[in-house]
């Protein structure tokens, strides 16, 4: 494997887990670069109006990432992972934009996307809204604040319509919702047994942990 993704839903815990891997793995850790957009602050206060620039500002900052630290094969370490993959910029984009905006937006995402590189196994982990509503509270990051229930119930149905389509690479939805891979070490053994000791086939993969 060169190149790992993990995802999920926000709180889903995508990042905790790629920093783990990383450390346990000798892996090069690409972690989503989002705390400094300055839209997004505004965003989470009144999506309607600032849902336009922030999209087209996460479009190129993840493309510039990408292009810096994915496509440069690393010596130094055994693997890639992601806490993120290209395709989340379109995800999100097609549940805040307006129709007229996401048209324009997906236009620009196609030409860019098909020089991305495609991940040996992309990982989503799969919580109910209510827990990760609980994981938002608890990071307690003062722009997540005014998340609302029903965006994160958009942003599942986005990753799901998005995984559906897959057939290039293997995609492992893993439920989450019964174990604590931070607070327990079995829990996250398992996790990596699933993720590094197991066989999929194209498109999706279903586990329940």
């Amino acid at each position: 494997m060169q190149f790992l993704v993990i995802e999920g839903n926000i709180g889903a815990g995508k990042t905790t887990l790629s920093e783990m891997i990383a450390q346990d793995y000798n892996a090069k850790l690409v972690l989503e670069q989002f705390a400094d957009n300055p839209f997004l602050h505004k965003f989470y206060k009144d999506q309607e109006r600032y849902s336009f620039p922030l999209e087209l500002s996460f479009l190129a900052d993840r493309y510039k990432q990408i292009k810096s630290e994915v496509l440069n094969l690393d010596l130094f370490h055994s693997f890639m992972v992601a806490d993120y993959y290209f395709a989340k910029t379109a995800i999100f984009a097609q549940n805040t934009l307006k129709d007229d905006e996401y048209r324009l937006f997906r236009q620009i995402f196609d030409i860019v996307f098909e020089s991305m590189p495609k991940p040996d196994l992309y990982v989503y982990l799969h919580a109910n809204v209510d827990r990760l509503i609980k994981n938002i509270a608890f990071r307690g990051r003062d722009y997540e604040k005014d998340i609302q229930a029903e965006y994160l119930v958009k942003i599942q149905r986005g990753y799901f319509d998005f995984l559906k389509q897959i057939a290039s690479f293997p995609v492992l939805v893993i439920d989450t919702n019964n174990i604590d891979f931070v607070k327990n070490p079995d829990d996250y053994q398992a996790l990596k047994n699933a993720i590094f000791h197991s066989e999929y086939k194209l498109g999706i993969n279903r586990l329940i942990l």
